[in-house]
């Protein structure tokens, strides 16, 4: 008896498998992910409008330095310019699928520039010719103001 309810509740928690045609959430889905990045030969996003960092993203990203959350190099001058890229999955329609920002080890300006990548590629993405769920590459700079 204990073996048969055994089997009934693993069924009960197994996770379930995505059958085609289905209508499982896009959310829930798997996304493929790179295993490493290259990011060298990831190509830039193309926007129809260039993003522009507003004073206050800059702000944001000097805010974490001053605090110490963050401690990038700094030239022989003691200046900083933080340059984070973020590879950005796009699908065949424009729509970004995922976000993933390159380490370096400033995690608050790494995930605030995941969310500025995309928000600056929503509906805002060159067409393109192929229809397939591809990696590109946003880059931001922040120099030390």
């Amino acid at each position: 008896m204990i073996p048969l309810l055994l089997l009934a509740l693993q069924s009960v928690l197994a996770p379930s498998t995505h059958i085609p045609g289905s209508a499982q959430p896009p959310a829930m889905q798997e996304r493929p992910r790179p295993a490493t990045i290259d990011w060298d030969m990831l190509a830039p996003l193309s926007y129809l409008e260039p993003p522009t960092l507003t004073p206050p993203m800059r702000r944001f990203v000097d805010d974490e330095v001053r605090s110490g959350r963050c401690r990038p190099p700094r030239d022989a001058a003691g200046r900083y310019t933080i340059t984070l890229d973020v590879a950005v999955l796009v699908d065949g329609d424009g729509r970004i699928l995922r976000t993933l920002p390159r380490a370096i080890d400033c995690p608050t300006v790494e995930q605030f520039g995941a969310g500025l990548a995309l928000s600056f590629a929503r509906e805002n993405l060159l067409p393109r010719a192929r229809h397939d769920d591809r990696w590109f590459r946003a880059t931001f700079v922040f120099p030390q103001p």
